[in-house]
Formats: structure tokens, C-alpha cells, sequence
């Protein structure tokens, strides 16, 4: 069995065998003993039965461990019976994982440019469908929503900050990727036990809670959408998203629209207070705003809003709010 056999096996466990660029990732992260490692580790596993499963010594495997958690590629459940090991298992969490890799190399990153402009979007419609229901959703920003709408504990970010146990906040790893945009690199927020993987394998650094809370202020002013986990719960991460190099949005814009669920609320525009100064225009992600009427004011396409809220922050005629356009069990639990 040659090397390129071993790393497409490994491309094929996370859904990308037909692909030559991840293959290519694996084979600049990690060598041919270290790819059968990654091979037997699945489901969880000891070093012990990965050694059995592998042929590879238990002392070699354990030499390795460190290596490859800090790689991106091996993942530890901590459990009182014993720690158990298992290799990635997706294609997002291997981009998200290893982009933030403390020695990742530039032609790694170079490789995942290109997989996420030529492979990543059809790939995205292929998984989206089968789906059960969206990864991730839309979370609101904290401002001007409707009086009527009542802001509930999944939607509301400071909430999910105040009872997280664990924060940490690492940089977004599809800026590292791409960052043609200049948007600011360290604001992806880790909860509970995606903090703790974070500080472990010092891709990120602790967060307090006030300083959080201040760093999802800044993002709503710098033009970032939050997008979580599509839970009622608090998640693994808040990610403060940019345009053009974040993976999520290629669904929204031009796949079947499964992996990225709006948030409940929709932008509303008052009329009476619209200026027609264009600047919501400019904050849109999603072409959601356009102008219109003899007066040329702002009008919200309802079909296409997401309701991320990032329009209403820098209105300064504060003509733009959210409505509660969704039911309360919009969001899976």
C-alpha cells in the first residue's frame, strides 16, 4: 500500500475521496505511520486498541498522540475510565482544526484556498442534502428589536456568554485561510468544551466574559455576522463571519440553503425615518436590501434577509429594526 493510498483512505473517512487537495492537506500534515494511526482510530479508541487495530506499537502510537491533537487531526474523550482517541471525522472540522494549527504551513493554506473556491461549494450541496436539519444559524444582534418580539435564551449571545462555564476565543480560521477582506482575525468565541480543546492545544487564549461581550460589539460595528451552532442550548463557538471568506455563505447564496438557518427575526424598515442614505445597502450580506419608491427608500427583500440585524446598527436614521417573523421552534432543539 503506497503513501497516496493511505492519505486518500483518510479523505474518503471524512466524505472527500474524490478529492486530490484534501488528500494533499493530510499528506503535508502527517507522514505514513502517522496516517494508519489516524486510520484505526475509529470509533474512539485506547492507544492500546488502536495498536492492535494499526500493528503499530503502543509506546510509538503514544509518541504520537501529542503530535497529531495539536495537528488537528486526533481528538481526545476524556472519560473516568480513560482518555479514548478519534481521528476527524469532517471536512469542516479538519478545515477549522487545522488552518489554526500552530506550525500549519503556507502551501497547506494554499491547498484549502482552493479546495474552498473549486471543491468546497458543490461539496456543500452534496452533504446539504441529506441533512436533517441546518449545522448552523443566524444569531441576532442586540439592537432595536422589535417591542414585541421577545429576544429568547438561544438567540441572545450575551445570555449564552453569561452561562458559558469556559470561554476562549481563537482567530477565525477561514480568514487564515483566505483574509483577502482585512476583517479582524481573532473573534471566533469558544464555549465550554471547545474552549477547553482551544486552550489545550494553545490555538487559543482565555476569555473573560465582559471582554466577550465587548468583542461581539466590536463585530457588529466592523460588519460581521454571528453565526452558531443551530441549538437552544449554548454551543461550541459564536463565529463573527465576514462576507467573502467565510464557508458558511456559499449555501446561502447559491446552494439548496440547508447548512446556515436564518435567525427568527427580519429586518423591518420604517419609512417615515428612512433618509434613502444607502447605508444598509453597503452592510447586506445577503442583497436582502434595495431601494425604491419616489422617495428611494430602503425596502427588505423577505425572501432573501437573514436576519443577522447587521443593517440596523450603523443606520443613522434608526429606520431599520427586527420583527419576530419566525415561531419560537424555528431553531431544532
Amino acid at each position: 500500500m503506497n503513501d497516496q493510498t493511505y492519505y486518500q483512505q483518510l479523505a474518503e473517512t471524512i466524505g472527500a475521496g474524490e478529492s486530490e487537495l484534501i488528500s494533499k492537506i493530510f499528506e503535508e500534515l502527517i507522514d505514513e505511520k502517522e496516517a494508519k494511526v489516524l486510520l484505526a482510530a475509529a470509533p474512539p479508541a485506547t492507544t492500546e486498541e488502536i495498536a492492535e487495530k494499526s500493528g503499530i506499537e503502543a509506546g510509538d502510537i503514544e509518541a504520537m498522540i501529542d503530535a497529531l491533537f495539536n495537528k488537528g487531526l486526533l481528538f481526545k474523550s476524556k472519560k473516568p475510565e480513560g482518555t479514548k482517541y478519534y481521528r476527524v471525522r469532517t471536512v469542516p472540522q479538519m478545515h477549522d482544526a487545522t488552518a489554526l494549527y500552530s506550525e500549519v504551513s503556507k502551501k497547506i493554506l494554499d491547498h484549502w484556498k482552493k479546495y474552498m473556491a473549486t471543491e468546497w461549494p458543490a461539496y456543500m450541496k452534496t452533504i446539504e442534502s441529506v441533512l436533517p436539519h441546518p449545522v448552523m444559524r443566524i444569531i441576532p444582534v442586540n439592537a432595536k428589536i422589535d417591542a414585541q418580539s421577545q429576544v429568547l435564551a438561544f438567540d441572545d449571545v450575551k445570555d449564552s456568554i453569561e452561562s458559558a462555564r469556559n470561554l476562549a476565543v481563537t482567530k477565525c480560521s477561514c480568514r487564515v485561510i483566505d483574509g483577502t477582506c482585512g476583517k479582524d482575525l481573532e473573534v471566533c468565541i469558544q464555549f465550554d468544551k471547545a474552549a477547553d480543546y482551544a486552550l489545550e492545544r494553545g490555538t487559543g487564549r482565555k476569555l473573560e466574559k465582559d471582554e466577550a461581550i465587548e468583542m461581539l460589539k466590536r463585530c457588529e460595528e466592523e460588519g460581521l455576522v454571528h453565526v452558531g451552532d443551530n441549538r437552544r442550548t449554548v454551543g461550541h463557538v459564536i463565529c463573527n463571519c465576514c462576507s467573502d471568506c467565510c464557508m458558511n455563505w456559499p449555501s446561502v447564496r447559491g446552494g439548496l440553503g440547508k447548512f446556515v438557518l436564518p435567525s427568527r427575526f427580519q429586518a423591518m424598515v420604517d419609512l417615515k425615518l428612512c433618509s434613502g442614505c444607502e447605508t444598509c445597502l453597503e452592510r447586506c450580506y445577503f442583497d436582502a436590501i434595495h431601494m425604491e419608491g419616489e422617495d428611494d427608500t430602503a425596502v427588505v427583500d423577505s425572501e432573501k434577509c437573514m436576519g443577522c440585524g447587521l443593517c440596523l446598527v450603523t443606520c443613522p436614521d434608526e429606520a431599520l429594526s427586527l420583527k419576530e417573523v419566525r415561531p419560537e421552534d424555528f431553531v431544532p432543539i
